[in-house]
């Protein structure tokens, strides 16, 4: 089964992301909003209205649809390019930002924004909240480039 796997990772994607988020909205951070575990890393709770970084961060009434609709937009390209692919490392990779995408999608137009809640930081620095639909659309963006990484390395 060619595309079997592929949608493993994106339902597994899926899950593990929205399970994520509803547990710490409901049953870790609420009372606090932030829980420090490491020198480095705290769950917090935290909502972004925007795209990433909060970019084009708004309050309007139809920004989470209108964002909604662009990833629904990247999403089918996406699937379009995963069903065409005949590489697996490229499956994987389309696979997990679809999982990661779809899981963000669901988030903001459930909640109006997407949930984010895993802070990482370096003594008073902080890397943006992110979530674990963040995680995965990273890793599959790694995934697509390292055959081309690997392929400018090998020539001499």
């Amino acid at each position: 089964m060619r595309l079997g796997l592929a949608f493993s990772v994106i339902f597994s994607t899926l899950f593990i992301d929205l399970l994520s988020k509803w547990l710490i909205k409901t049953h870790i951070v609420p009372p606090l909003r932030v829980i420090p575990l490491t020198s480095f890393f705290n769950l917090v709770l935290g909502y972004n209205r925007g795209m990433s970084f909060g970019l084009f961060d708004s309050n309007n009434l139809y920004a989470p649809f209108a964002l909604s609709a662009v990833a629904i937009v990247i999403i089918i390209v996406l699937s379009t390019a995963l069903w065409r692919s005949n590489s697996l490392q490229h499956r994987l990779g389309f696979a997990a930002i679809i999982g990661g995408a779809l899981g963000n999608v669901v988030d903001c137009l459930h909640d109006g924004a997407v949930t984010d809640i895993l802070d990482f930081y370096v003594g008073e620095y902080h890397w943006p909240a992110f979530n674990f639909a963040d995680a995965f659309i990273f890793c599959g963006v790694i995934a697509l480039f390292i055959p081309y990484a690997r392929e400018s390395t090998a020539r001499p």
